[in-house]
C-alpha cells in the first residue's frame, strides 16, 4: 500500500506546460483525488508561462525537489508530457531522491526522468499518467488507483500479455516511450542495459522513425545484453494499421532467436493504460 487517506500527493509538471484553458480538466482531476481522500498539492510550474515551457529548466527542477524534502508529500504525480522533460535532469540532486524516496508517477516524456531516477539511485518509479482519471475510461481508472495505491491490490499493475518469442522472462524493468528513452543515450541518466526487460511504447510515429529507435537501440549493443523486450501500446500505427507492425519491426531487428518477446496492450498512451514499476523486478511467463 503506497498511500493512505489523508496524506498529501504533489502534483508536478517536469515536462511541456499544461495550457491555461485546460485548467479546468485539472481542477477536475484535483477534485477526484480528493474525493479519493488524498490532498493534491500542486506545484507552481504547471501551467504555459512563455512558449512552451511553465518555467525554466531549474525552476522545474527546483519544484520538484522541494516535494521530495517535504516530509508530508507522500508521493509524486507528474500530469505533463511532450518533449522538455529532459531539461530539469542536470539540476536534480539524486542524493536526496535517494534519501527521500517517494513514488514518483509519469509517463510517456517523464519516462526520462523515470529512467534516470533508476540510473542515479537504484530506485522504482510508476509509468502511469495520473489524469486517466478524469479520462474516457476514468471510471474504471479511479477503481484501479483506489483499490492498489490505497488498499494494497494489484489491479493497477495486473497485465494481460503475450509471448511473439519465448515462453518466459525476467529481470528489472527499464524503458518506456522509445523516443523519451533515447534522449538518455550517450549520458549518465541511461540505465545499465544488462539482464534487464526492456519496456518500449509510443505514441506517434511511423515504419521508418520506429525503425530508427530500433536501429540506434540495436548500434548500443541494448538487444545482446537484455533479458527480454515488452513492448506496449504504439498507438498511431496500431490506429492507422501501419505495416510492417511494430512487433514484426523488433522481431526482425533483433535476429537474436533466443531473447524473449512480449506484448502488452495494457501499457502504453490510451486512458485505459495501467501501470508498471519501472527499476523492479518482474517476472513474466506463459
Amino acid at each position: 500500500m503506497l498511500l493512505k487517506a489523508g496524506e498529501q500527493i504533489a502534483i508536478v509538471g517536469c515536462s511541456n506546460a499544461q495550457l491555461t484553458s485546460y485548467k479546468k480538466r485539472i481542477n477536475e482531476l484535483l477534485e477526484t483525488i480528493k474525493s479519493l481522500g488524498l490532498i493534491p498539492v500542486c506545484s507552481n510550474h504547471i501551467f504555459e508561462k512563455y512558449s512552451v515551457f511553465s518555467g525554466t529548466g531549474k525552476e522545474r527542477a527546483d519544484a520538484l525537489m522541494n516535494f521530495y524534502i517535504d516530509d508530508n508529500i507522500k508521493a509524486i504525480f507528474d500530469i505533463s508530457g511532450g518533449d522538455v522533460a529532459n531539461e530539469v535532469l542536470e539540476y536534480l540532486d539524486f542524493d536526496v531522491i535517494f534519501n527521500h524516496y517517494k513514488p514518483f508517477f509519469g509517463y510517456s516524456d517523464l519516462t526520462t526522468i523515470i529512467n534516470s531516477i533508476y540510473a542515479m539511485t537504484g530506485s522504482t518509479s510508476y509509468l502511469y499518467q495520473i489524469r486517466n482519471l478524469i479520462y474516457n475510461h476514468k471510471t474504471q481508472q479511479i477503481e484501479w488507483f483506489s483499490n492498489s495505491l490505497l488498499n494494497n491490490k494489484d489491479d493497477l499493475y495486473d497485465i494481460k500479455y503475450k509471448f511473439l518469442r519465448g515462453n518466459s522472462m525476467e529481470g528489472i524493468v527499464i524503458g518506456g516511450n522509445i523516443r523519451c528513452f533515447l534522449k538518455l543515450a550517450g549520458t549518465p541518466y541511461m540505465p545499465n542495459f544488462d539482464d534487464k526487460i526492456l519496456l518500449l511504447e509510443g505514441y506517434g510515429g511511423e515504419v521508418a522513425l520506429m525503425t530508427t529507435y530500433l536501429s540506434q537501440l540495436k548500434l548500443m549493443g541494448a538487444f545482446k545484453k537484455i533479458k527480454g523486450i515488452l513492448l506496449g501500446t504504439f498507438t498511431e500505427m496500431e490506429q492507422n494499421n501501419i505495416t510492417p507492425t511494430m512487433e514484426e519491426l523488433v522481431l526482425n531487428i533483433t535476429e537474436n532467436e533466443n531473447l524473449p518477446i512480449v506484448k502488452t496492450y495494457d501499457i502504453g498512451h490510451g486512458t485505459d493504460s495501467k501501470c508498471i514499476r519501472v527499476g523492479e523486478y518482474l517476472s513474466l511467463d506463459c
